[in-house]
């Protein structure tokens, strides 16, 4: 039986210090040995609803007698929230992960890992974490990721359980004339929520007309029925039978099936629908990652206890836990949802030692959604500053020969459309001498989105290359002031500057004089991010990095122009909160 929705239990199932008795190192099932002598401690760190099953395995492995090398071993099993644990793991390796922010001072990386989904590792791993190579990553179990509906808003507005549904159903009705309440656990910190995410916007993206006001629309949608904890979402669905709770209550929300079978088990007054959409989301997979940099030791303990949670007995461990295994199928006790899709009918088929953990995903599309999703739930004040020196006038064969400054302007206005009207942009152009002596042109002063949208479209659209060099730092330098002078509390005030070369300018400051005054006008009570994108291989990169080491912010160098969009999208999503 389980024992609260996922999450809840962590503290309960907190830390199990199991001691166990080892044999010999062929593998787990052939080795016993009546005693063993010493001892080796490996650390474990499971999502809070698989940690109970994993620590009753090691458990049992105790009564058992297994052995290896005649060594003991202490395996010591926490519970813990994945975005928890990806926070300090990106800390340790120096990165930076959109929506999860830095980690706990009591937050600490252990020795395996077993998150409750593979994107974790993948997004650790495509944030720069070069020397973030876990071992095995193979799969232990698996909750297929669901949309939870009140069943009575699933039987009158989705014909449920006898129809068969998809994504774009859902679409439809979170878009209706009378839409149905859509809810969502931050996908940046929650591994479900991005499942669902990536799902819906999918089906956005496919369902004709503007794809990108679409994308949006439903990200916006979302956005407004979002939660940071799992429980203050399942929170929101209908607590009583009366119509006008179930109308005003959530009414869709992508979570795991194990969600909502802890949901249900606690017997609500108005239970939980699960409907399996097609196409299917992006399982739970629960990854066991033997993190980097372990001694010998522990990597032998560490695939032994592998071993263990991968057999036959295991699978009704996790049906206890309403899990299921790798391969789809279910163990004994397993209550599914109505209509739950089982590979093999259930519990006839034994699983195979281990899944493929990350196969199959795609971190482009991961950071895309992610970043995409940051920027439509943030609000900020950002200076846009767009080269129009000379060499933008260059083309770029792999976007039909489009110039570096039509591929620069596009990726701008796509991202201008995520940005609601909260946010108060600017525009900037700069190369040489463009206005009498000045480097810069301002096309638009910063303001309001409500009242500056179209402004900014028309601005975008004259922009032209001009047949200057490059004035970066008298740019860099009027920008910072500009953007400083009006600077606004509770909001990340910013600049974003997109250039494909170094500064050329011999009549402007040299790059000391810019930094020693950066320095000497910086305020950390009233601090500017400086993010640069460079475009192209004339950039320096060195140069860039003198100027966000002093101001704060980053610098993203690309010799693809059109990896610019999606390096456009990672750099915002990238900011820090703003400061309170």
């Amino acid at each position: 039986m389980q024992s609260g929705i996922r999450g809840a239990g962590a503290v309960a199932s907190a830390t199990a210090l199991v001691v166990v008795i080892a044999g010999a190192w062929f593998g787990y099932r052939a080795l016993v040995q009546p005693a063993c002598s010493g001892q080796v401690q490996l650390s474990v760190v499971a999502a809070p609803e698989l940690a109970p099953a994993v620590q009753a395995a090691a458990a049992q492995w105790v009564s058992d007698g297994a052995a290896v090398g005649g060594t003991c071993i202490a395996v010591n099993v926490t519970a813990a929230e994945p975005v928890d644990v990806a926070a300090a793991v990106a800390g340790k390796h120096g990165v930076q992960l959109a929506g999860v922010g830095q980690a706990s001072g009591t937050a600490v990386t252990p020795d395996v890992w077993v998150p409750d989904s593979s994107t974790w590792l993948l997004r650790l791993k495509n944030a720069g974490a070069t020397a973030f190579a876990p071992g095995n990553g193979a799969s232990i179990a698996r909750s297929p990721v669901v949309v939870a509906v009140p069943e009575p808003v699933a039987e009158t507005r989705f014909g449920w359980p006898e129809k068969k549904l998809t994504w774009t159903d859902l679409l439809r009705q979170v878009s209706s004339s009378k839409p149905i309440r859509a809810g969502i656990v931050e996908p940046t910190q929650d591994a479900a929520g991005l499942s669902g995410l990536l799902s819906m916007t999918a089906a956005a993206s496919g369902a004709g007309g503007d794809a990108q006001q679409a994308t949006t629309g439903a990200l916006r949608a979302l956005a407004t029925g979002r939660s940071a904890l799992r429980e203050d979402l399942l929170a929101r669905f209908p607590r009583s039978s009366d119509p006008t709770a179930i109308a005003s209550g959530l009414g869709a929300a992508a979570l795991s099936e194990e969600d909502v079978m802890a949901y249900n088990e606690r017997k609500p007054p108005i239970p939980l629908a699960a409907l399996y959409l097609e196409p299917s989301p992006m399982p739970l997979d629960y990854p066991y990652a033997v993190l980097p940099g372990i001694e010998p030791a522990k990597q032998a303990a560490a695939k032994v206890l592998f071993e263990v949670l991968t057999t036959p007995g295991f699978r009704n461990r996790l049906a206890e836990r309403s899990l299921r295994a790798p391969d789809g199928n279910w163990g004994d006790g397993f209550n599914a949802p109505q209509g739950a899709p089982s590979p093999a009918g259930g519990a006839a088929t034994a699983p195979a030692p281990g899944g493929n953990g990350a196969g199959g995903l795609d971190p482009v599309a991961i950071e895309r959604a992610v970043s995409s999703w940051s920027i439509a739930t943030q609000s900020g004040r950002m200076l846009c500053v767009i080269d129009v020196s000379g060499s933008m006038k260059q083309p770029v064969p792999s976007a039909n020969n489009a110039t570096r400054e039509q591929v620069t302007v596009a990726a701008a206005s796509r991202g201008l459309n995520l940005f609601d009207d909260s946010w108060s942009i600017g525009l900037w152009t700069f190369s040489t001498e463009l206005v009498g002596s000045l480097d810069y042109r301002e096309l638009v002063p910063i303001n309001p989105l409500s009242s500056n949208r179209s402004r900014l479209e028309q601005g975008l659209a004259t922009i032209r290359p001009s047949n200057g060099d490059t004035g970066l730092y008298d740019t860099m330098l009027a920008a910072y002031k500009a953007v400083q002078e009006d600077w606004e509390p509770g909001r990340v005030n910013s600049i974003v500057l997109f250039t494909d070369g170094k500064n050329e300018d011999a009549n402007g400051i040299s790059q000391q004089k810019l930094l020693a005054e950066l320095k000497r006008i910086a305020d950390p009570e009233r601090p500017v991010q400086v993010v640069i994108i460079g475009i192209g291989n004339d950039v320096s990169k060195s140069e860039l990095e003198s100027i966000t080491k002093v101001t704060g912010g980053g610098n993203f160098v690309t010799e693809d122009p059109t990896k610019i969009g999606d390096i456009f999208l990672k750099a915002i999503a990238l900011r820090p909160n703003a400061p309170r």
